[in-house]
């Protein structure tokens, strides 16, 4: 290069070495821009509701669910797949949906399902899902959709056939519902899905349309006896206060009567007890009075007279009629 550069002037030495930093200048900011642009490609950044899901080299190194921006090693060392985990799906059975492509027979098919006591129950439900771990359901399931739909099926399935026919189409739909939501989270964990159950909605459930008519006339037996049940509740929440005010009014009559009755005895038991003191201070005269009272109980209006005996005078007597006014007998 020297020996190249010992013919040149001194302006064509100037101009090679300023071409030289030229190209220096250039090949390193094409560089620093390769290099900038490659770096700004490990920025990315997530909205509410959105999960990332990591890979390096095309292994699963971590999923990132907080909102905001992030970084990762640009690609292809890092890539970056993105998953709503926010959106409420759904799906559901035994009836034509927005998305469903099953024929009559085949959603008659899907919906038909026998109870315990051998009965055939058509039962249209929906389920309302989430999306809990990103990874699982895009690495692990094939059919994240068909999946739900499967275990749905088996769960509702599982559940009616322990149930009677009166207690899916009335009696237990909440527990039904409850039941069915519990066993598809537990099927969904056995698979390892990453799927979280929100909801399990019974629409309708009624009987085939062969013999609706009969299971209609058991709905209106039932509600008639419910209504006679009820009116017999009414009749007897209004006797009873009835009765209870009847009881009350006798009880006190009979606490009334009692006492008079107390009192009455109690007062013959002092008289009584006042005759028995005369009776021991005075026997005889206690006896012959009470013998004088009880005659003039016993003959009011016969004229009476006690003739003393054992006396030789003038005849004594006493005219105990006369008190009464009664004419002598």
């Amino acid at each position: 290069m020297a020996e190249d550069e010992e013919g040149l002037t001194a302006d064509e030495k100037v101009q090679r070495s300023v071409g030289r930093s030229l190209r220096r200048i250039v090949t390193g900011s094409v560089l620093l821009v390769v290099a900038g642009s490659w770096g700004w490609m490990g920025y990315y950044e997530l909205r509410p509701g959105e999960a990332a899901i990591v890979l390096r080299l095309g292994k699963h190194v971590r999923t990132v669910v907080r909102e905001g921006p992030h970084f990762r090693i640009p690609p292809p060392i890092e890539t970056v797949e993105i998953e709503n985990v926010d959106d409420t799906r759904k799906e559901e059975f035994g009836f034509a949906g927005k998305e469903n492509q099953e024929t009559p027979h085949e959603r008659i098919a899907e919906a038909s399902m026998q109870t315990s006591d051998n009965n055939i129950v058509r039962v249209n439900f929906a389920v309302q899902y989430r999306i809990k771990d990103a990874f699982a359901v895009r690495y692990r399931l094939a059919d994240p959709d068909m999946v739900v739909r499967d275990a749905a099926q088996a769960a509702m399935r599982e559940v009616v056939g322990r149930e009677t026919v009166d207690g899916v189409l009335r009696e237990r739909r909440d527990a039904v519902t409850a039941e069915v939501q519990d066993l598809m989270e537990r099927l969904l964990d056995s698979y390892d899905a990453g799927i979280q159950i929100k909801d399990v909605q019974l629409l309708d459930v009624r009987a085939p349309e062969e013999v609706q008519s009969a299971f209609d006339d058991v709905i209106a037996a039932n509600q008639d006896a419910k209504r006679l049940v009820n009116e017999a509740e009414a009749h007897r929440n209004e006797l009873i206060p009835r009765a209870r005010a009847q009881r009350s009014e006798l009880v006190a009559d009979a606490e009334a009567y009692r006492a008079s009755k107390i009192a009455e005895a109690e007062g013959a038991a002092r008289r009584f007890t006042a005759i028995f003191e005369e009776y021991r201070k005075a026997p005889e005269v206690t006896r012959r009075r009470l013998y004088l009272e009880t005659m003039e109980i016993i003959l009011p209006d016969v004229e009476k007279i006690v003739i003393e005996s054992g006396t030789t005078q003038i005849l004594p007597y006493l005219p105990l009629g006369s008190r009464s006014g009664g004419a002598p007998k």
